[in-house]
């Protein structure tokens, strides 16, 4: 069967305008062009999950040959060869394409749910390899498919493959016209593995919000607000903004540049693994507003990363050297080539992010929020402080000085400095962390810089005349006022970094013009993204659950407590730009109870409730308001 006939039939089961499709094999372009350019498909918001090991040959034809020949701008960024999901979001939502990189059962296993089963129909395209087939990857793929759904197979798969294929399907039900019973085996094995996965999931829990038909708040007004506001609308809801300040991304997504590079450990681990994933995501949404005509100053010229001392120059080393990066992700440098790419002088050999570079926060976050208006009914209430958030009945309601809005059928506190304000958010383990940027006017020597420098601080390349350099570092700060001695520490940072190379003297600060913010950061560095725990209830669990085996059984099986319809996104960091829209795109779909696009692995790293659960499943000793 082609591919059109395959989509077309598993579109045509559907009595929703919602539709998933798996499929096995990286041949997911005639899929794509299937879906963007038949007009049988334009009432349908059809995603695909695209499941193929690695294949740089296979991945360096997509990215040469057709994607952007079928996607057009939209999909400017190429495919990367790592491991796990690159979600790309075309035609205003209309069209998701997860890419699923590596391991394909392991892939499976890792994928989250929010509900029972979501894929409408498999495609198992023909570039994929027969030897993946067996057992346990089609009851995977049973695992996470509806009742009904089938596998279509390419008609270049014959004979024997065709017939070995059809049979492992028919075992766990994927190949039979009729609807699962109760009493079928094939229907008891998929309940029985969705069981584990629950319990699996249950100490960090993925919930949706509990109406239908949605009306969603959001607290704040920075990158993560406006992110979340423009994959909501993507989905048809409808948002309000309330933000304190008189215009969007005043906080810390206000200064004039900010970097874009991924956040890597020697040993690849899990929060390396999802800013690389993160930082992605971002990028192509950055491509993606800019290809759509809102205006945001970047520019994509990469980073450069160099140490600037004996101790972080090793640090720098052991990442890229302790791992095989992909070299998209991050290259090795010399001191040479350095030099050649920030086209100044630089004596140290380092790290490379070539797709990385530099964004106007507040571009990005403006740009996000008018794609959003366009596409669903999105509010913004500026100057309006939020002062308690009240669950009842018929919704949650907010209240400020001078009224109370609501009610919303889901409320997400994503308002950066201040997202520890609230009663139900108060224990939220996140600590501001002030942070001043210098600006230091474009000059001869200077002006040659051509990519952003990452060292001891960061220094960017001119924009409007503008360089930007920093940044302090000051937890929990008395004030966000201009501090000449955190000005002067920045250009030190640089000269530190930089020693006596002559286009560092054109750095002059003399001028006083900086921006200061706060940074929520965490503990781990990871944001925070899920449903709000709710901490009097753990601790009253926690009172007969405590520092033993039988308790950490406990808080292995049972879901943790939240509080209803209450969500957080936060903690961003110093690297919002690369972690946030993610996160904001995984809540989106969280909320809107539709399949996520990061790994269960990454539910865990980015739960809210991390901290506390992490002891209580080692049978450690609890205590609110400490964050070791």
């Amino acid at each position: 069967m082609t591919v059109s006939k395959s989509v077309q039939q598993i579109i045509d089961t559907k009595s929703t305008t919602q539709v998933v499709i798996g499929q096995l094999g990286l041949d997911s372009l005639d899929t794509l062009e299937y879906l963007l350019t038949s007009q049988k498909i334009r009432h349908h918001k059809v995603t695909v999950k695209v499941f193929s090991p690695i294949d740089s040959v296979l991945i360096n034809l997509i990215n040469n040959k057709r994607l952007e020949q079928i996607a057009g701008e939209e999909a400017l960024l190429p495919l990367v060869a790592i491991e796990g999901c690159q979600r790309r979001i075309l035609n205003n939502g209309q069209v998701i394409i997860d890419f699923y990189l590596g391991p394909i059962i392991e892939l499976l296993q890792k994928i989250p749910m929010v509900n029972d089963s979501f894929i409408d129909g498999w495609i198992v395209a023909g570039d994929i390899n027969l030897n993946l087939f067996n057992d346990e990857l089609l009851w995977q793929m049973g695992k996470i498919s509806h009742d009904r759904t089938q596998v279509y197979l390419s008609q270049t798969i014959t004979g024997s493959d065709k017939l070995k294929i059809e049979q492992l399907a028919q075992q766990s039900g994927l190949f039979q016209p009729n609807k699962l019973k109760n009493d079928d085996i094939a229907f008891q094995e998929r309940a029985a593995l969705r069981s584990q996965l629950k319990i699996k999931q249950a100490p960090f829990p993925i919930v949706a919000a509990s109406a239908k038909s949605q009306n969603i708040a959001i607290i704040g007004g920075g990158i993560a607000s406006a992110s979340l506001a423009l994959s909501l609308a993507e989905r048809g809801q409808k948002v309000s903004l309330f933000c304190e300040d008189s215009a969007l991304a005043q906080a810390a997504s206000g200064n004039k540049q900010g970097a874009i590079y991924p956040l890597l450990t020697p040993d690849n681990n899990y929060l390396s693994q999802y800013f690389q994933q993160a930082y992605l995501f971002s990028l192509q949404r950055l491509k993606s507003l800019a290809a759509l005509g809102h205006k945001i100053d970047f520019d994509l010229c990469g980073v450069v990363h160099t140490g600037h001392d004996e101790r972080s120059r090793k640090r720098v080393a052991k990442i890229i050297d302790s791992h095989s990066w992909n070299s998209l992700i991050a290259d090795k440098i010399t001191a040479k080539q350095a030099s050649e790419i920030a086209s100044v002088k630089i004596d140290d050999e380092g790290i490379f992010y070539p797709l990385g570079g530099w964004v106007s926060p507040q571009d990005f976050t403006q740009a996000a929020f008018n794609q959003a208006k366009v596409l669903a009914d999105v509010s913004l209430a500026l100057n309006t402080k939020i002062n308690t958030i009240d669950y009842q009945a018929n919704g949650s309601f907010l209240t400020s000085d001078e009224q109370v809005y609501g009610p919303f059928s889901a409320v997400v506190v994503a308002n950066g400095k201040s997202i520890t304000q609230f009663n139900q958010t108060q224990y939220l383990q996140a600590t501001g962390f002030r942070g001043q940027v210098s600006h230091a006017p474009s000059r001869a020597k200077l002006s040659k810089l051509s990519t952003v420098l990452c060292a001891h601080g960061y220094m960017t390349p001119s924009n409007n005349s503008l360089h930007c350099l920093g940044a302090s570092y000051v937890k929990n700060a008395q004030h966000l006022n201009y501090c000449p001695t955190e000005q002067v520490e920045n250009l030190k940072k640089i000269q530190h970094s930089y020693l006596e190379q002559d286009w560092v003297e054109d750095i002059d600060i003399s001028g006083h013009s900086a921006r200061v913010g706060v940074r929520m950061v965490t503990r781990d560095h990871a944001p925070m993204m899920g449903p709000a725990p709710d901490i009097d209830a753990i601790l009253a669990l926690y009172q007969t659950h405590q520092l033993t085996p039988a308790s950490r059984q406990f808080w292995q099986s049972t879901v943790a407590p939240t509080h209803k319809d209450l969500y957080v996104l936060g903690g961003l960091g110093s690297r919002g730009l690369s972690s946030g829209p993610l996160a904001a795109e995984a809540l989106a779909a969280q909320i809107c109870a539709e399949d996520l696009p990061i790994s269960l692995d990454f539910i865990a790293l980015l739960s809210p409730n991390r901290m506390w659960l992490r002891k209580l499943l080692k049978g450690k000793a609890l205590e609110v308001g400490s964050d070791s």
